[in-house]
Order: structure tokens, then sequence, then C-alpha cells
């Protein structure tokens, strides 16, 4: 229940920033182009806290944290004295009502880069992009990638890290190739370039990395057999288990590496496995029973409460991402267009169906990245605020009406036929943008509750 409210708090945390950054934007310009603004409302719905300043603006936090408007003074929808004509968003030039309604997602592009700049001047841990176990006949084994390259550039977008590697092989999800920029063990600086066929990728993102549906892991270090924590709560203290154990045999079968520990755990719900462990230099027989907990698809799945002692990273593989003040602002920016190019990406290859709808993530899954992000430490939220941020920008700007991008196209129209789209034409459009919106909504919110 505890993590629940923390990623609820989290998420409205985030979104209240984000709706706020975006209702900023168009608030800031409309004011700039001499619109008078009659509300600001960062949330709908019954005003929990309001003030109206001295400029007659009404500042307003209300009670449903899913969203925002400024509502403008604007003769389509309100009696306007002819005195007031010139302050109305409806009476202003085009480029100037496009401006403002473009206000928004840029203000999410800018935020983005803000906050991008801010993580890279703090600093955050990364390990270089090193390949660990590559699968047999897997596709990335076909294109000659072997355990101990570096990954350095994916299709020539340069890879420092592991996030980095991970959303361009996201971004190629539909092509039929990709490539890879690698330096061979003990290569010395040497790179190569490996060719990947992506015909027979069949990659669920649900289940599965994209590296691993590739066919490789990337480099961890090495994992004993030796406990270095043992819960009291679980079922293998309960069972005699205690820290500094090393698991020798389980039910007969010589343990020679974690993962067999694993899949035996797994695979024994309610059921007694005889364990024969090493404490203080002695072998000892033990019975231990693993509780029983649903896996993500329901089934039924054994645990333990233990978990491994892991080796350090090697030293020459760990490295800050960390840059000064000039030098973070275009990394920042980098970063930022990076996002935009794969969301843009994503988005096409959604229309065109490279991309199922069961890919579409709602408020749930959301809420869960806020929580873990938050979890983490400002760093990895700021990150997150980021990605978000460019996302909500990104998809503000499809040409749906009901979104910033259904009026820009109802401004260019307007700018090609010398006069503004007839109220009927938009009210036609605001209907149908909300039907595909609500309808969107609706499956990303299914697909939220089905990976629960």
């Amino acid at each position: 229940m505890t993590g629940i409210l923390w990623n609820l708090a989290s998420f409205i945390v985030a979104l209240s920033i984000l709706v706020a950054v975006h209702e900023f934007g168009h608030f800031w310009v409309a004011r700039k182009c001499g619109v008078k603004v009659e509300k600001f409302s960062i949330g709908f719905g019954k005003s929990l806290w309001s003030r109206v300043a001295a400029d007659g603006t009404e500042y307003s936090i209300s009670m449903i944290p899913l969203g925002g408007f400024v509502k403008m003074l604007d003769g389509r929808v309100d009696d306007v004295t002819p005195e007031q004509q010139q302050f109305a968003f409806d009476k202003k030039p085009l480029w100037k009502r496009t401006a403002i309604v473009s206000a928004g997602p840029i203000f999410n592009f800018l935020f983005a880069i803000v906050a991008y700049w801010l993580v890279f001047l703090i600093g955050v841990p990364a390990v270089k992009p090193v390949v660990g176990e590559v699968a047999p006949s897997s596709i990335s084994a076909q294109a000659g990638i072997s355990s101990g390259m570096e990954l350095k550039a994916v299709s020539g977008v340069k890879t420092s890290d592991w996030e980095s590697v991970n959303m361009e092989l996201i971004s190629h999800i539909g092509d039929d190739r990709m490539t890879l920029t690698v330096v061979p063990v003990d290569g010395i600086g040497i790179e190569e370039t490996k060719v990947l066929d992506l015909h027979d990728w069949n990659f669920d993102p649900e289940n599965e990395s994209a590296m691993e549906a590739l066919g490789f892991k990337p480099y961890t270090p090495e994992v004993s057999t030796q406990l270095a924590m043992v819960s009291e709560q679980g079922a293998g203290y309960q069972s005699g288990l205690r820290t500094g154990d090393t698991l020798l045999e389980m039910d007969g079968v010589a343990i020679t590496s974690w993962p067999q520990v694993v899949q035996k755990i797994q695979a024994s719900a309610s059921t007694p496995i005889e364990t024969v462990i090493e404490r203080d230099g002695q072998q000892r027989s033990i019975t231990f029973t693993p509780a029983e907990k649903a896996g993500k698809n329901g089934e039924s799945i054994g645990f333990a409460g233990i978990a491994p002692e892991v080796a350090e990273w090697p030293e020459n593989y760990r490295f800050e991402l960390q840059y000064g003040v000039l030098e973070s602002v275009g990394k920042a920016v980098d970063k930022t267009g990076q996002i935009i190019g794969l969301t843009v990406s994503m988005l096409k290859k959604l229309v065109v169906g490279d991309v199922g709808l069961n890919n579409l993530s709602g408020p749930i899954s959301i809420a869960k990245g806020a929580g873990a992000t938050a979890d983490y430490g400002l760093v990895y939220f700021l990150g997150f605020l980021a990605l978000i941020s460019v996302n909500l920008g990104i998809i503000n700007l499809v040409p749906l009406p009901m979104l910033d991008g259904g009026h820009l196209l109802f401004f260019a129209v307007e700018a090609v036929i010398r006069r503004p789209v007839s109220e009927k034409v938009q009210e036609m459009g605001y209907r149908l943008g909300g039907a595909i919106i609500f309808s969107l909504m609706i499956i990303a919110i299914f697909n939220d509750f089905a990976r629960l």
C-alpha cells in the first residue's frame, strides 16, 4: 500500500510540474502577444486554491491533477466588448495565434533540456556498454557480436552507456536492418561495424528487453553462489539459511551458478528442497521450502528471500556521466534531440502498424516510473521528467483537433485559404479528435491493467 501511495504522489508531482511548464508556455507567450488571460489552472474540476492577481488573471490549483488549462479572452466563446476586442485571442494575427499554441510543446522541450542539463551537471553513475553473454544462433551471434565487445554506436548514433544503447535499439523496431559499431576484445580502439538482419526480430517489450530479443545481455560482474543477504522474513531464513552460506547442492544436483539457484527455487513453490551448504568451512544439509507467489502471467513461482554475493565492477568499466556547465548544455540538447527523434519514430511506426497498440502506456505505467525513479534519487527523477516532458510535447503536436497540433493544422489551412476554418468544420474535427484520443486512452489504460 505504501508503494502505491508513493507512486501516486510521485505521479502527481511529476504531472503537475510538466503541466505547469506546458501551460505556462501558452500563458507567457499569450501575455507577450497582448492577449488577456482570464484563468491559469493546474488541474481540472473544483478549485482547491485560487487567487486573482492585480492584472485580473485568476491563478488556480484544482482537484483533478490530470492536466491544466489557460483560459484566454476569445470572441468565439465570450461576449467581448468593442474596447476589449484588441485583447481577444481570435482577433490576433495568425502568426501570434500560432506562436501562442506552439509555445506549450516548445516549453516542454526547453524544460527537457534544462532537466538533462542538471542531470549532466550533477552527474550520474554509468557503465560502459560491454556485451556479456551472446546466445548461440541468435541475430547478434549471426552478425558476429561476441562477448567482451564494447558497443560504441547504433546505426551511427554514439552510445556511451546502456541507456543510450537501449533507446537506439528500440528505435529500430519494424526496421529491416541495424548496424552496431563495436570495439572487439583487445581491439585497442579499432572499431568494426556489424550488420544485424532484423527480418526475424520478434521483440515483445512486455516480457524481454530489446537486447535479449536480439540475443545478447550486458556484461555484469560475476555472481557467486555465496549468500550476501538472507531476509529474516523469507523462507530461506526460516529454513536455516544464513548470510555467508555457500550453496553447493540442491536436490542432489551440484550448484555451479546463481541462475541454477533461481531456476530451482522458482520451480519449487511450496516444495521442499534438500540443500547442501558450506558454512564456516563445514558442509551441512538443510531442507528449505520456498514460499509461493504469482508470476508475471499469474503462474505460481517460488521465492526464498535470498541474494548472492556480486563481484565489484572492473574499474575501467565504470565512469561518471558528468560535464561542466557549458558542456552540459550541448549534451542536454543532444539528449533531448535523441528522445524527440525516438518518440517521432515510434509514433510513425505506431501509425503504419510496425508497432502494436499493446505498447501504449497510460497513467498507471507513468506512475510506476515516477515512483521508481523518485526512489533512486533526484538525478533519475529529473531524467524521467525530461523523458515524459518530451513525450508530452510531441503528443500535443499530433495534428488531432483538441490537441495543440490540431489547432496548428487549422491555422495552416487558414494560411492557405486566407480565412479561418469554419466553426462547423472545427466542431466536427474536435468531436472526431476527441473520439480518437479517448479510444487511445482506453487502450493505454487497458494495457496498464494487463501489465499489473
